[in-house]
């Protein structure tokens, strides 16, 4: 990090003590299940106004430490400009000395530093923040959004508070600033080489509108069936071979897609494995329900029928992407930041001109739901040791900054985009075209950049990567937006995939939440740890033909009886009906 950004004048500015970890710091109970309504912890009438869309600027230089998720994709490095141009737009200097942790280790040593006290002032990239909350580590920052118009104003503007309402706690308040967003989009889904399945005689812009898992599996069938007539590939070999799915043992994206298409949570998604049944208004353990076996058994069709490649749980990304780019795979998992990354390396491997991808929107289960549904993003956490070290006034300050930094136009365009105006290369960052049919503003990348972030390109030899080069577009600010605001970036193919995604498959509801209190937390977390362990072990496990659906099925379900899947059922129920 840029030595300024180390400056020794943080040390004058904070005081090196450790936050009390009694739950005695945790802020009173409100009452009401509306955070909207919750009245603001102190009175600001004698601090300067701040309105929504308001530019923020400290009147004092003043530095702020934040938790920074390094990705090794495009690592910070020195050359970096974002920093100096928050520095320069806002008088703030975000200081991560010492906080900037590599991306595969951030939640486990962040959660490290918090608890022990030593932890920064923001923390963003927070996920969950329940681990913080009964310790008293993390602000109750529902107390403080009445100094946050972009962010208040974004809820009450596109009616999010029954979103919001998802991530209040037993006392009624809510401990993370999640990102925004205007609609719910599935942004993760698969690719496919469209030239082959058209070859073998498959039209995936039809098929997809409605087909299901089984129709999948007869596809993608067929077309191994050309590919080995073809001379591609033998009957042994596997056409799916996918990412996202082998690197934290819970079977990641595949299992979280296919899984919510049959009403469960699994892979990414699974949690504590709980759904709720809106018919009995209960919430019931998915993992051992006909839902559950229906899907363990289809995914296991895919695999016994050497279509996955059971590898998939196990290798990494490159060794996935690297036989998709061979031509060994024609399906494969996509979001919009790794489309780029796949077209420029089948130019290399299969040459420009000689294939062509198509976006499908994944097939249903027993519901036509899309795996996201929430509105809501990632987001930030603060520090109690902030609201202990700053003054109120000085608090309230950092709070609006934040307001600003992850909230409003300006700051998004910025971070996403650059500086419009700014003199990187003796030149603009972006120019902004409009698009009359739609009145929206198209914004483009100048042609010295582009920029894997935001899905654009490399198409000249001499372009350089702005993420790589400056900072922009990177995976710690930038979780929300207007629908405008989310697509400003996407080329047709993206943008034609989410309209397609919206038209042919529906929103879940949102299930209604439950908030223990710390000693339930502390004894739902005792049963769901070893249960799930359980869960995520059989599932591959089914998924590979290792254990039989039928005959271990009934060792499968003793086990998560003998685990305690009963009581952590009843509880939950307990907690939800109380808290009606």
């Amino acid at each position: 990090m840029k030595g300024k950004l180390c400056c020794l004048a943080l040390c004058c500015v904070m005081v090196l003590s450790v936050i009390g970890c009694g739950s005695s710091d945790r802020q009173s109970k409100t009452s009401g299940d509306s955070v909207m309504e919750a009245e603001p912890a102190v009175n600001g009438d004698d601090i300067p106004g701040y309105e929504y869309g308001d530019h923020f600027w400290s009147d004092e230089p003043v530095t702020y430490t934040m938790f920074w998720s390094d990705h090794e994709a495009y690592p910070m490095t020195d050359s970096w400009e974002l920093f100096d141009r928050i520095a320069e737009m806002t008088n703030v200097t975000l200081d991560i000395s010492g906080y900037s942790i590599a991306r595969t280790d951030y939640d486990e040593k962040k959660a490290l530093m918090i608890n022990s006290g030593e932890t920064a002032y923001i923390i963003p990239k927070t996920y969950d923040e329940s681990a913080f909350v009964d310790g008293g580590a993390v602000v109750a920052v529902s107390d403080w959004i009445a100094y946050m118009p972009n962010f208040t104003g974004f809820i009450e503007k596109y009616d999010l508070q029954e979103d919001l309402n998802t991530i209040l706690k037993d006392d009624g308040k809510f401990y993370r600033l999640p990102g925004l967003k205007e609609v719910a989009e599935q942004n993760y889904t698969f690719t496919a080489r469209k030239d082959i399945f058209d070859a073998a005689g498959y039209d995936l812009s039809e098929l997809e509108k409605n087909w299901t898992w089984d129709d999948l599996y007869e596809v993608l069938s067929g077309v191994k069936e050309y590919m080995v007539n073809e001379g591609m590939c033998t009957e042994n070999d596997y056409i799916w071979s996918d990412r996202w799915a082998g690197d934290d043992g819970s079977g990641g994206n595949i299992l979280k897609l296919m899984g919510a298409s049959y009403g469960v949570p699994s892979g990414w998604a699974v949690k504590d494995g709980m759904a709720y049944d809106a018919d009995t208004d209960s919430f019931y353990f998915a993992e051992i329900s006909d839902n559950y076996k229906q899907y363990v058994t289809i995914l296991n069709k895919f695999i016994d029928g050497k279509i996955l490649d059971p590898e998939s749980f196990t290798q990494t990304d490159e060794q996935a992407c690297q036989k998709f780019y061979r031509g060994e795979a024609v399906f494969i998992g996509i979001n919009q930041s790794v489309y780029t990354d796949y077209i420029a390396n089948l130019n290399t491997t299969v040459g420009e001109g000689n294939y062509e991808l198509y976006i499908v929107v994944y097939p249903k289960g027993t519901n036509d739901y899309r795996a996201e549904n929430s509105r809501l993003e990632n987001g930030v956490m603060i520090a109690s040791r902030a609201l202990k070290e700053l003054s109120e006034e000085e608090f309230i300050k950092m709070i609006r900054f934040i307001d600003w930094l992850f909230y409003s136009d300006e700051a998004f365009d910025f971070i996403k985009w650059g500086v419009k105006g700014s003199d990187y290369t003796k030149g603009e960052t972006y120019e902004i075209v409009t698009d009359e049919a739609s009145g929206m503003e198209i914004k483009q990348l100048l042609p010295h950049w582009y920029c894997g972030g935001l899905g654009i390109a490399q198409t000249e030899e001499d372009q350089e990567d702005m993420r790589l080069k400056l900072g922009y577009a990177g995976g710690v600010f930038w979780y929300g937006g207007t629908a405008a605001q989310l697509s400003d970036a996407y080329p047709p193919v993206l943008q034609d995939y989410f309209a397609r995604s919206a038209d042919y498959r529906n929103n879940k509801p949102l299930d209604p939440t439950i908030r223990p209190t710390e000693d339930e937390n502390e004894q739902i977390n005792l049963w769901k740890t070893p249960l799930i362990d359980h869960v995520k072990s059989w599932t591959l496990q089914f998924a590979t033909g290792n254990k039989d659906i039928d005959s271990d099925w009934d060792s499968y379900v003793d086990g998560c009886i003998n685990l305690k899947y009963r009581e952590l059922t009843n509880l939950y129920n307990e907690i939800y009906n109380r808290n009606k």
